[in-house]
């Protein structure tokens, strides 16, 4: 263990098959076999609790029968010692509790990263979005072909000759933006991975040091992201492709049930690979490694993993709603004939004032939702090693808490 974000020794985690450093309890302080009872018992009705003679409240009257009423938490009375309260807080030397995580603590856990490093985290979200939004914004505006005209009194034929060129549009508008966010999404997760795992030891960070933790990991963190990208495409072709060459209205019809379960296979994937990515990151794992590795820490919790991460998908739709809506009505309020051509022809090409100010409002929420993401992920992966591999005592030996030093 050491204090670098490189917290794991590949292989030696009770998830992957060895318990050896998981703790044992210790051996009875007594002699006496398992399962027996001592020689000597206190008579009944004389027990009390364990507490200082003489010392707190005077205990209340006994019950019936000579037995004294139960004084901690929760019976009514005061707490009389060690023995009746609950465990110690966790210690929590940066944004989380050392300590298996909840739901809300994840949340929470990332939206302090957020507030305790907002130069690093602004500054790399800020600057990745406009670049990324600047770039979406001149491809659309300069190298996508105007989208087609649509014919609503078509039929027949020629109806499904238009739906055909509308789909090849839709494909071609929407692939460039896909992989300029993607490209944005791999560098800010990189780096922003960095920034919450010194945040959970409680350490600075600056722009240049994540920078300089996370650039030797950029590309097996795109090649990871291109293969699970080429196996959403594989698994979706398979689905819907034997639908549609065969044609007419069985054809459509397979080609829907193909699509549900396509889905469904994409989904279950995409939870269990969802750790590959801080793996590769913080584990300094090779890509196959890192997905192997994901599906360890994944297996057991994956409805667990599902419901937190759609949980943040609704939050991230949300900011999204909240923030673009006012952007888009400014802007279609800047370019009203753009609008009026798309509601009169069915098509628009719409001016710079439109552009600019839906591209500013997606920066804004770009900058929002990427360290959230980021972060939901990567405390994630640390709450599954805290409950597989008791990675809160590594993190609290490297962060130099008291009573966790090094031992032998």
């Amino acid at each position: 263990m050491n204090d670098t974000p490189g917290w794991a020794s590949p292989g030696s985690a009770p998830s992957d098959g060895k318990g050896t450093e998981v703790p044992r309890p210790s051996a009875p302080a007594d002699d006496a076999p398992s399962g027996t009872w001592a020689a000597e018992q206190p008579p009944a009705g004389q027990w009390t609790p364990p507490g200082p003679t003489g010392a707190g409240p005077t205990a209340p009257p006994p019950l019936p029968g000579g037995h004294t009423r139960p004084q901690g938490p929760g019976w009514g009375g005061p707490w009389q010692g060690p023995g009746w309260g609950g465990p110690p807080p966790a210690a929590k030397p940066g944004v989380i509790p050392l300590r298996p995580l909840g739901v809300g603590e994840i949340l929470d856990g990332a939206v302090s990263t957020m507030r305790a490093h907002w130069r690093t985290v602004l500054g790399i979200t800020l600057t990745v979005s406009v670049i990324a939004q600047t770039a979406i914004l001149l491809i659309r505006r300069y190298l996508l072909p105007d989208p087609p005209s649509v014919d609503a009194n078509a039929t027949g034929s020629e109806a499904l000759r238009q739906l055909n060129e509308s789909l090849r549009y839709n494909l071609l508008d929407s692939a460039p933006p896909l992989l300029v966010s993607m490209l944005a999404t791999i560098f800010t997760t990189a780096v922003l991975t960095v920034v919450i795992s010194r945040s959970v030891l409680g350490r600075p960070v600056t722009l240049s040091d994540a920078w300089a933790e996370a650039r030797p990991r950029l590309l097996p963190l795109l090649g990871l992201t291109l293969l699970l990208a080429v196996m959403a495409a594989a698994i979706m072709t398979a689905g819907i492709l034997p639908g549609f060459l065969i044609g007419d209205t069985a054809g459509v019809g397979l080609a829907f049930l193909g699509l549900l379960a396509a889905v469904t296979v994409f989904l279950w994937l995409t939870v269990r690979f969802i750790l590959a990515a801080p793996a590769l990151m913080l584990e300094r794992q090779s890509i196959i490694a890192s997905m192997r590795r994901s599906a360890k820490l994944v297996r057991g919790a994956w409805w667990r993993m599902f419901g937190i991460l759609a949980l943040t998908w609704v939050l991230t739709v949300i900011v999204a709603l909240v923030v673009g809506i006012p952007f888009g009505i400014v802007a279609v309020g800047l370019d009203d004939g753009s609008l009026s051509s798309f509601l009169t022809e069915g098509t628009s090409e719409f001016g710079w004032p439109f552009l600019i100010v839906t591209a500013i409002g997606d920066v804004v929420v770009a900058t929002l939702t990427y360290p959230l993401s980021a972060g939901v992920m990567a405390l994630l992966y640390v709450d599954q090693r805290i409950r597989r591999e008791a990675l809160d005592l590594d993190l609290a030996r490297a962060a130099g808490l008291p009573g966790f030093d090094d031992r032998g």
